[in-house]
Order: C-alpha cells, then structure tokens, then sequence
C-alpha cells in the first residue's frame, strides 16, 4: 500500500509555514535487517533523496541489550526523518517530518516501507502547518 500526501489547499499567503509530520509503528520486521546499521544509513539517505530534502546531518547509534537496535536520524534542513528499531521485537518506529512545499515526507515513508516490508503497521499524518489549511 502507498500512502499518498493529503492535498494542500491553495492560499496565496507566503507567510504560512507548510508542516507535515508522518510517524508509524512497523511491526514484524526481519531483526537481521533491523541490526544492519550501513543498511538502515543508506535507506534513510535514500528516503532524504525521495523526499527532496535537503541533507544536513546523518547520525547513526548502535544500542546494545535486549531492547537495543539501531537509531538512525537524518537531520535535513527542512527537519528530520527518525528511525528506530528494536530487533528483539521484530519492531520499529518510523519518523518524518518536513516544513516548507518542496519535500514530501510520504514519500520518504514509503520508501523506507517498501524496503522494509513490514509485517503490518499503523501510520499516522498531522499538518503541523502554522494556520488550517
């Protein structure tokens, strides 16, 4: 399934801050792919492309014991995309989050999805937008 990004209403106004936050939880996951940290860096740079952000920072964390994983967060300069995962679970936690018109958070969601293959999961959208749209 592909989600698509709900369509902004025309306003005209420049002053509007356009804000667009993708979260989910991804259940049943393959934990060799949840532990393979170049993996994951590489995908969540893919997904910074697909989503025509722009890149300012790839961080990447290794977190040991049975509810460690991987963390890795792309600080872009239109804000972030965050995953984390937790390969004891067959779990993790997807994070978008973009401001201004020109990126599109889903479609760095669903890239990292895809590549992913979930199970099954639950995403949420909220418009973190400065005014209703």
């Amino acid at each position: 399934m592909t989600l698509q990004q709900p369509r902004l209403a025309e306003t005209g106004r420049e002053d509007i801050i356009v804000g667009r936050h993708v979260y989910a939880n991804l259940y049943g996951l393959d934990p060799e792919v949840l532990w393979d940290e170049e993996y994951l860096r590489r995908l969540v740079l893919e997904a910074v492309e697909k989503a025509n952000a722009t890149l300012a920072e790839l961080k990447s964390w290794r977190i040991g014991g049975k509810k460690g994983g991987i963390s890795v967060i792309a600080l872009v300069l239109e804000s972030h995309i965050a995953l984390h995962t937790w390969p004891e679970y067959r779990y993790a936690t997807l994070d978008v989050y973009t401001c201004g018109d020109k990126a599109d958070p889903w479609k760095a969601f669903n890239h990292i999805v895809s590549a992913l293959k979930p199970r099954t999961y639950v995403v949420r959208y909220a418009d973190r937008s400065s005014i209703p749209l």
